[in-house]
């Protein structure tokens, strides 16, 4: 599977940005999505997943109430909305493609494919 996200850029604090991310495999729906996020000199760390059928949603304790995931299974893309953005969420962001299970994983380890990344810059 073939990931392409994009939509980072720069906003400023308390802005919004949609990121969305593309596959290039069919059936997108046989795939448990996340997005990923990581800032300099720190690791990657779980920022949201969607499982298969989109009924079943994580996401990060610092993100909760600010970002929502979401899928479209016949356009084959998954986004990410991201509102009252602030300094902290500054990083590159990636889409992760992994089996599609009931359950959700919020390890990098749970997850095969993984796209480019997009840089996300949130000015104070």
């Amino acid at each position: 599977v073939q990931l392409q996200a994009s939509g980072g850029g720069l906003v400023q604090a308390g802005g919004s940005l949609r990121l969305s991310c593309a596959a290039s495999r069919r059936p997108f729906g046989a795939y448990n999505m996340a997005w990923f996020r990581q800032a300099p000199g720190k690791e990657r760390e779980f920022v949201a997943a969607i499982n298969w059928s989109g009924g079943s949603t994580a996401y990060a304790d610092s993100v909760k109430g600010r970002f929502t995931i979401s899928r479209d299974n016949a356009k084959n893309t998954v986004n990410l909305q991201m509102n009252t953005l602030k300094p902290d969420d500054t990083a590159v962001y990636y889409c992760a493609a992994g089996p599609g299970r009931w359950s959700l994983e919020l390890t990098t380890h749970a997850y095969d494919y993984w796209g480019q990344g997009t840089q996300v810059t949130v000015s104070s």
